[in-house]
């Protein structure tokens, strides 16, 4: 899974969480489940199935292990902290036209765009 798709699904981790406290604080009824289960299933996808050798001592099973799931979990890390960057930096500026929602809605739409793949860790200023 590339970069940008981590990035997407973790926007939608994050509009449905958003969704759900906004519900819980009407005291609305909300399926925590369903919230936990597309978190669960990127998580699944994004992490591999690691298959460590049978004879291998208790150090070459946990190294395996490391090495299997480290890039991945580096690349969810990354995605998160990356929105994280992106909505905090806009709260720190006090645009306080552009609600959450909407950014998460345009950096999706900008990751989206065949044409126009801007690597998240690009520092261009393009829709500023």
């Amino acid at each position: 899974m590339e970069q940008s798709e981590i990035i997407l699904r973790a926007i939608g981790v994050l509009t449905e969480t958003q969704e759900m406290v906004r519900r819980l604080n009407e005291d609305v009824e909300v399926d925590i489940d369903a919230g936990e289960a597309q978190l669960g299933r990127l998580v699944t996808e994004v992490f591999p199935a690691v298959e460590v050798p049978g004879d291998a001592t208790p150090a070459e099973a946990g190294q395996a292990v490391i090495d299997a799931l480290m890039p991945a979990a580096i690349s969810l890390v990354g995605a998160f902290a990356f929105l994280f960057s992106e909505l905090a930096e806009v709260h720190d500026t006090g645009r306080t036209e552009i609600k959450s929602t909407e950014l998460l809605r345009t950096l999706a739409l900008r990751l989206s765009n065949s044409d126009t793949h801007t690597h998240p860790d690009d520092d261009s200023d393009d829709d500023a």
